[in-house]
């Protein structure tokens, strides 16, 4: 029952943050479905005992590839879908629980919070990028087997 209750508010958060980003309407359930793909990755791994900022790199990669997909499906940018999707990812009340200790004058904590929301963001990012380079590598080695296919075969 809590994968359904997470895999339905996972939606309309992501329709929601799609919505306020003005997305195009033909493409609001398609980010709620890729904001879905990575908080249901994200909640899988954390569940199964996965470091959070382990599973932020793996959601992060997911959801890029999902939203890369789309992107040339609809012929559309690809920051479209992934801003979405990774909103539910972004550490923003690790970041709000370091502020809150650096005033509170318990710097230790604050910096283990600051620096875990650190990492989190890195490894978001990290997980986009490698999913960009896989993404573009591939379709580069289809292109080039594609060419190389059609100049064997058109002598």
């Amino acid at each position: 029952m809590d994968y359904i209750i997470q895999l339905i508010v996972s939606f309309f958060a992501t329709a929601g943050i799609a919505i306020i980003f003005n997305v195009p309407r033909k493409t609001l359930i398609y980010c709620g479905f890729v904001g879905v793909v990575g908080w249901m990755i994200y909640f899988v791994l954390t569940e199964q005992g996965l470091d959070i900022v382990n599973a932020s790199f793996f959601s992060a990669f997911v959801i890029a590839i999902v939203a890369h997909l789309y992107a040339r499906r609809f012929k559309m940018p690809m920051i479209i879908f992934i801003v979405g999707g990774i909103i539910p990812l972004v550490p923003g009340g690790m970041a709000y629980n370091a502020m809150r200790n650096v005033v509170e004058d318990d710097y230790i904590q604050g910096l283990q919070y600051g620096l875990k929301a650190f990492l989190i963001t890195g490894a978001i990012v990290m997980g986009l990028v490698f999913a960009e380079v896989l993404i573009q590598l591939i379709f580069r080695s289809v292109r080039t087997s594609k060419a190389t296919f059609q100049k064997v075969y058109k002598k």
